[in-house]
């Protein structure tokens, strides 16, 4: 085993510690070491009565196993802060290189941050419980339900990245203090809002401006209402669920008002829906086709260039030939997701999920 790889004393404490009780993968897992390294160590100290690796030729090694631990304990505490600076914090006498070294021994590499919205331990918590609330609920539950958001599309998306230290496990990759999170902009290029059911598409629809209440219900009016005389056309008896996040459009008075009328007319009910949870609002998985396919079969969209009015143009044209392209396959898949996201959701008592 080369010797950037030779495990710290205090790894071979850990590891004899839980040998006892756990399984060598179990062990590996717990202290991020590769199983067959456990393996490895248990039986070369069981041969050799001893934990001590036998000399190698070369230099010495520039940090001490009480150094190597402080330095994991910085990068664990602060998981955003870069190479010198952490050096710098630990004030020590070794390169970027050998820091990254000594990381890297016990499992920490630098990793691009996660974005995410910010959330709050009150937003975690409201979370939590509505996951509560939708922890039974089977895939055709999730079949009535309709939903709906807005989205902007700019001609690039930002490319800003930040790196965090962490292990190579999902937990930590979805661990609040590694997430960078997303702010939403104000330069927009083309802004649209549409909404789906089960396999079906609703409409998109085109917005000049920003959408404030009397926007919003204009759109509903014009374009969702006989989207939703066409559901219940279909199927009068299905009560169906109306997802909108919280905007200030979406919960003002007037709005609410307005989908009380709308709501005994047709058996529909408004979800309620918990705070800065896109991950859980399946069209914002669409969006984020929508515009990846934008870019796959439009690859200039980057770098359009003329007028606002053509640019917002061109974009309705193209966004509405993928969005009436999107496929059955496609939604029926994110419908079929609901319970494993509201299950994950609930595992992370309201936190960042994976999706």
């Amino acid at each position: 085993m080369p010797k950037e790889h030779e495990l710290t004393d205090f790894q071979k404490g850990e590891i004899l510690a839980l040998k006892p009780h756990f399984s060598h993968a179990e062990i590996g897992l717990q202290l991020h070491i590769p199983r067959q390294t456990i393996t490895d160590f248990i039986e070369r100290s069981k041969e050799r009565q001893s934990i001590e690796n036998i000399p190698r030729p070369g230099r010495p090694r520039k940090t001490s196993t009480m150094t190597d631990r402080w330095l994991v304990h910085n990068a664990e505490s602060d998981t955003h802060v870069p190479f010198q600076e952490l050096k710098n914090i630990l004030n020590i006498d070794i390169g970027v290189r050998t820091l990254r070294r000594r990381l890297r021994e016990a499992g920490i590499r630098k990793w691009r941050a996660v974005k995410r919205p910010l959330l709050t331990p009150e937003h975690a918590k409201k979370r939590r419980n509505w996951a509560k609330i939708h922890l039974h609920w089977t895939v055709e539950d999730w079949r009535r339900v309709i939903w709906s958001d807005e989205s902007i599309v700019k001609r690039n998306s930002d490319s800003g990245t930040v790196w965090v230290f962490r292990h190579q496990t999902k937990s930590e990759k979805y661990a609040a203090k590694n997430i960078q999170g997303k702010q939403k902009f104000d330069n927009l290029s083309a802004l649209v809002w549409g909404c789906f059911i089960g396999d079906k598409l609703g409409p998109i629809v085109f917005v000049d401006g920003t959408v404030k209440q009397e926007t919003y219900i204009g759109i509903l009016e014009e374009h969702f209402l006989p989207f939703l005389d066409t559901l219940h056309s279909e199927n009068p008896e299905m009560p169906l669920e109306f997802v909108q996040d919280n905007a200030r459009p979406h919960v003002a008075a007037k709005t609410r008002d307005w989908f009380k009328v709308v709501a005994a007319k047709y058996n529909l009910k408004i979800m309620e829906w918990p705070p800065n949870s896109p991950d859980m609002n399946l069209i914002e998985q669409l969006w984020a086709h929508l515009k990846y396919e934008l870019y796959r079969r439009f690859p200039d969209t980057a770098s359009l260039n003329g007028s606002a009015e053509y640019i917002k143009s061109t974009l309705r044209q193209r966004l509405h030939t993928v969005w009436w392209d999107i496929g059955v396959d496609l939604l029926n898949h994110l419908v079929n997701s609901m319970p494993k996201r509201v299950e994950a959701l609930a595992r992370g008592h309201g936190w960042y999920t994976e999706y």
